[in-house]
């Protein structure tokens, strides 16, 4: 099998800038990360031997010399996160894989919280591309037919003059296709509207800006460790203790909007940039953000909103015009542009589901804006709706 992932740097940006911030604020702390298949997948027979293969052969991936003079180029990245990364080598015996006999998918990482952040994204990814090599007959064929299809994005959006990323990794068709359609933005772009790329190592290769800030496992960590009415707001101090300012986008629906916005008080809301939308309706939620800042008397001009919730053009066009005169707006869209060609995306997620703390796991929960997001324990997630007085 040729390796699925060859390079560190082929994952997201919040996971080396949340990895960081662990380290300056959690570096004994361990955790578990589960895999959740919305769709409840049927996979291959023998689709977990295929995926070992391809996690054990990460074993040697190392930061290059070439890749650590990149990151040391960004200035809120120090020195020494950069040397810790050059010394950092995945650990394939952290990850646990199981496929029962109905055909459907088992995976776990445990392990230090610093260590097992950097399998989320890679895992999806091999997941994602050995599943359409199985099942898609036609897999092999060129893509490069779809590239007017793509312009016709790009074309879209500098029309519109609504920027945005790709934010595609985690559930790209390949590889291969993912940095087709990056390269050809990069390659075809007129106007400053295409504006990066999650994927650090896609923005090094392409010479563009890598785009994210943190996760939402950040917050459910912090929720679990101290509290659900206070994980939101410690949260965004910790970010703010290791970054200063830096990476100033808020995410707002671990806990629902609602919830979140009532820690994010006037200091908050003035230093950071703006917020992301992750789930929800995204009218409703531009109108909750500016009626925010309107009681804090801040020109919602001055902060961005940034959308990431299952987008595709069409989508991302019309949130844009809502915006105009109102608030700034940028877009990342995933799979619309990684992973349309003609086969259903998968819908799979790995996230934080549990961390160990006083010799007992406590379960990690997410309680989004959207019913069919919320993930973890019953028990808990109640416990979490209760102290937030959500119903």
């Amino acid at each position: 099998m040729k390796p699925i992932i060859a390079s560190i740097l082929d994952t997201d940006f919040y996971k080396l800038t949340m990895q960081h911030a662990v380290l300056q604020k959690f570096p004994d702390l361990w955790v578990e990360f589960s895999f959740t298949d919305r769709n409840n997948q049927v996979y291959p027979k023998g689709f977990d031997l295929l995926l070992r293969q391809a996690i054990e052969m990460m074993r040697d991936i190392k930061l290059t010399n070439t890749e650590a003079d990149y990151l040391r180029k960004i200035d809120f990245l120090p020195p020494s996160y950069v040397d810790f990364l050059k010394g950092f080598r995945f650990n394939p015996d952290e990850i646990s894989i199981r496929q029962n006999s109905f055909g459907h998918l088992s995976v776990k990482a445990e392990g230090y919280w610093y260590r097992t952040i950097l399998w989320e994204v890679p895992i999806l990814a091999i997941i994602s591309e050995l599943f359409f090599k199985e099942t898609f007959s036609d897999y092999g064929k060129n893509l490069h037919f779809l590239d007017l299809y793509d312009l016709k994005k790009l074309q879209l959006m500098e029309e519109h003059n609504a920027y945005f990323s790709d934010f595609g990794t985690r559930r790209r068709f390949s590889y291969e296709n993912q940095d087709r359609v990056v390269g050809l933005f990069v390659a075809n772009k007129i106007t400053d509207c295409f504006v990066g790329t999650s994927n650090v190592h896609f923005a090094m290769k392409h010479g563009i800006k890598a785009i994210g800030t943190m996760a939402h496992e950040w917050i459910m960590a912090h929720g679990a460790l101290f509290g659900y009415r206070m994980g939101n707001k410690l949260a965004l101090d910790n970010w703010s203790d290791v970054y200063g300012g830096d990476l100033g986008t808020a995410l707002t629906d671990t806990y629902t909007t609602d919830a979140f916005l009532k820690s994010f008080d006037m200091m908050h809301s003035k230093l950071w940039d703006g917020c992301r939308q992750d789930s929800g309706n995204p009218f409703d939620y531009v109108d909750k953000i500016l009626y925010h800042y309107k009681n804090f008397h801040i020109d919602s001009m001055s902060k961005t909103l940034i959308f990431s919730n299952a987008l595709d053009i069409d989508a991302a066009i019309r949130i844009k015009e809502y915006c105009v005169g109102k608030i700034k707006s940028a877009f990342g869209i995933g799979t619309h542009l990684t992973n349309d060609v003609g086969v259903k995306p998968m819908n799979i997620v790995i996230k934080l589901s549990g961390v160990f703390i006083n010799k007992e796991w406590i379960s990690t929960v997410k309680l989004s804006d959207d019913l069919g997001k919320n993930m973890g324990d019953s028990d808990e997630l109640n416990l979490c709706k209760g102290m937030l007085r959500i119903k």
